[in-house]
């Protein structure tokens, strides 16, 4: 039976908000509207640039608009790489987990930007799969990702691991069948309500709680 441990990308492997943020405010001031702050925009991530677009527009009190979608992919597209770097003892995080189960990346972000970020931080070889949002399977929270990367693993509900930041990673690991665990640094746990994690629900504050729980899950 084959293992898989499956990573968030934005808030879990690497810290984006900075590009992210620019990106959207850029996309904001040539539509007329003012930027909003930085952790404003980065309280809309993680359902996808779409989502992301659409709250950005209302937070500025700006109409919906169906070119916002595509500048808003220009402008990141040329920002991908600016400041977004990966969080410290991630690599080595997942070059542990490479010693028992396949590895792959699971987001929300279109696949292009995913492959060139994952590339330009020198980290695409630790991953055997990578799916996106944009491709032939529904945004997280739908399993349909996540199941795939099991198909593609020979693994199980049962041998699969969902490694996320923020309530859509529980939830789409939850919805397929599988364990998570969510990691306290990414932008994505800050917004979980105080007191709705169950009991039982893994948390990790650092690389290294990561590692280890990662090690046990396998044992």
């Amino acid at each position: 039976m084959s293992r898989l441990v499956a990573f968030d990308l934005d808030g879990t492997l690497v810290d984006s908000r900075r590009d992210l943020a620019e990106s959207a405010n850029q996309m904001v001031i040539e539509l007329g509207g003012r930027p909003l702050a930085e952790e404003t925009v980065v309280g809309m991530v993680g359902e996808g640039a779409s989502v992301l677009v659409r709250r950005a527009l209302a937070a500025a009190g700006l109409p919906d608009s169906p070119a916002a979608l595509d500048r808003f992919l220009e402008i990141y597209d040329e920002r991908l790489l600016h400041s977004t770097v990966v969080y410290p003892g991630m690599p080595e995080v997942v070059e542990s987990a490479r010693r028992s189960a396949r590895t792959a990346v699971l987001t929300n972000k279109p696949l292009r930007h995913t492959e060139r970020l994952l590339e330009g931080l020198g980290i695409r070889p630790l991953f055997d799969d990578v799916v996106g949002g944009d491709g032939p399977h529904p945004r997280k929270p739908s399993p349909g990702g996540l199941r795939a990367l099991i198909a593609a693993a020979g693994a199980t509900q049962e041998s699969t691991l969902m490694v996320g930041d923020s309530m859509v990673d529980d939830e789409t690991a939850r919805n397929a069948g599988v364990r998570c665990c969510l990691v306290t640094w990414g932008f994505g746990f800050s917004r979980i309500p105080p007191g709705t994690l169950p009991s039982d629900q893994q948390v990790a504050d650092n690389a290294a709680d990561l590692a280890a729980i990662i090690e046990r899950f396998f044992l």
